[in-house]
């Protein structure tokens, strides 16, 4: 590995100008600055998203009267309007840009964070998490703006370090919502009634000031304007010399003109698109990757992102291959969302000694183990990709998802009133269920890569409802959270085993490969 690539300008792909390398610590750089504003902008959602749990299980609850049903439920329906607008924010990403469709989300979802302060009772509470739930939905435009930065041998790790960093969120919360409030109560001496309320402000002003300095900071695509993505992948083809006519879309997908840099084929269309190339190489090649004829060819015919309809869409959402990382993301995400709500409460149930603001911290390092783990995870994908292809990224997940399941099943079946032995079990489950998140969606971008914003939010929205189902089961199982730990653990090794056998990609897929 080559430290310098931190840094420098990184080669690109000279069809669509994607990064092979993440130079992370040049905010300078386009790709460092899209880089950062991707997981930065959805490491503050998170946080806002997540900032309920640690102050709610005592102050909140005794401030507005909440029962134990009241805060489960209140888990739920958070969870509900994340999966929703991750449904809809695939699509949006793919008709109007991932840019747009992310700053939409924060701002969106900034509101009712401003608003916490308004709630005095369970059915307000109720109203305002399902609001919140919003910003849950940033991940599909984080995912799929990180993914049209970066190519093929390094989105794994692109991926799963924006994931990764912002996923940290959940955990860093643990730590700031109670040191807000505390500090308030302290030092400005609020009294907690009101404390809590205007800790919500602080979470408000941060989004939405990353979501303005995003939207002036970035382009859409490495080559410009979303809209004209297209007529730039064209444009880059005809100065490497390519002659003759453009390829072909992937059968199914276009936008409905036939126009030069006005959109593609048809669906089905058998016409092409004229390249106005003089067959000589007029590019100019600094800081680009080499690549044969057929692979711009292949980049180019399946892996620009087309405006898709409601008939293409349902197409690419009930593939086998979409299956298989939505089911996968189901047990993994969908397992760190629920935990993530409860953890806080379970440490408090077995080891009383240490407080809200202890069991906060501890359940704090669950999800900010993200920052390592995550990552791995897509950085193991993507060296598999290198030495064996797409069916090692594949087994990955599988692979992450059974040991998964089996430290769930260990944590559920001990119940451990010792802190080193609960502490080290969640840990060691941490590892896997987070590198397998990572390792996802590092798979993703393979999948249909031209309706990339449709695999990635049909993909998280299904991560989400796992998290629901979770929740659920939490919710029914009362204080039992070992026995809902040993159930997620099989139900997670079921899944991905079933899931195993199904190939990465569609047989014939052009691009992703």
């Amino acid at each position: 590995m080559d430290i310098t690539t931190l840094w420098r300008a990184p080669e690109v792909n000279p069809v669509n100008r994607k990064a092979r390398s993440i130079p992370g610590l040049n905010p300078i750089n386009m790709y460092g600055r899209v880089f950062f504003f991707a997981w930065f902008g959805f490491f503050l959602a998170f946080w806002s998203w997540y900032a309920f749990p640690p102050l709610l299980t005592l102050t909140i609850s005794k401030d507005l009267g909440l029962t134990a049903t009241d805060v489960a439920n209140s888990n739920i329906i958070a969870l509900v309007a994340t999966l929703l607008v991750r449904l809809v924010a695939g699509p949006a990403c793919d008709m109007f840009g991932p840019r747009y469709t992310f700053a939409a989300c924060l701002l969106v979802g900034s509101i009712p964070t401003a608003l916490a302060g308004a709630v005095t009772n369970a059915k307000g509470l109720l109203a305002l998490r399902f609001f919140i739930g919003i910003l849950g939905g940033s991940f599909v435009p984080c995912q799929v703006w990180s993914t049209g930065f970066f190519d093929k041998n390094i989105v794994g790790t692109a991926n799963s370090f924006t994931g990764g960093f912002g996923n940290a969120g959940g955990g860093v919360t643990y730590f700031l919502m109670p040191a807000i409030f505390d500090s308030l109560v302290s030092r400005q001496h609020l009294s907690a009634h009101v404390a809590w309320r205007v800790a919500f402000i602080v979470p408000f002003i941060c989004i939405v000031s990353v979501a303005i300095a995003l939207l002036i900071c970035c382009p859409d695509t490495p080559t410009g304007k979303w809209s004209e993505r297209h007529l730039r992948a064209e444009q880059n083809l005809a100065e490497h010399g390519i002659t003759g006519d453009v390829v072909n879309l992937p059968v199914g997908f276009g936008d409905k003109s036939n126009s030069v840099g006005t959109g593609s084929p048809s669906a089905g269309s058998n016409e092409k698109i004229d390249f106005t190339a003089t067959g000589k190489d007029t590019a100019n090649h600094d800081h680009e990757a080499q690549l044969g004829q057929q692979q711009m060819l292949d980049t180019a015919r399946g892996e620009v992102v087309q405006k898709p309809t409601f008939k293409e869409a349902m197409h690419v959402i009930f593939s086998p291959q979409t299956f298989v990382t939505a089911g996968a993301y189901f047990c993994s995400f969908g397992t760190e969302l629920s935990v993530n709500s409860i953890l806080g409460a379970y440490y408090l149930k077995n080891f009383v000694s240490l407080g809200q603001t202890g069991t906060g911290r501890w359940a704090a390092m669950f999800g900010l183990l993200n920052i390592v783990f995550r990552p791995l995870g897509g950085i193991f994908s993507d060296f598999l990709y290198r030495r064996v292809g797409v069916w090692g990224k594949k087994y990955l997940i599988h692979v992450y998802a059974v040991i998964t399941g089996a430290f769930l099943i260990a944590i559920g079946l001990t119940d451990s009133k010792h802190t080193s032995t609960m502490f080290g079990l969640i840990a060691g489950m941490a590892f896997f269920l987070e590198g397998g998140n990572g390792a996802n969606y590092s798979l993703v971008p393979h999948v249909h890569p031209y309706a990339n914003g449709i695999v990635s939010g049909f993909t998280g929205a299904m991560g989400n409802l796992g998290g629901i189902v979770f929740a659920i089961i939490f919710r029914y199982n009362g204080t039992n959270y070992g026995k809902v730990f040993w159930i997620i653990g099989i139900i997670t090794i079921v899944i991905n085993l079933s899931l195993s056998w199904i190939r990465p990609i569609p047989k014939g897929q052009i691009g992703g490969r």
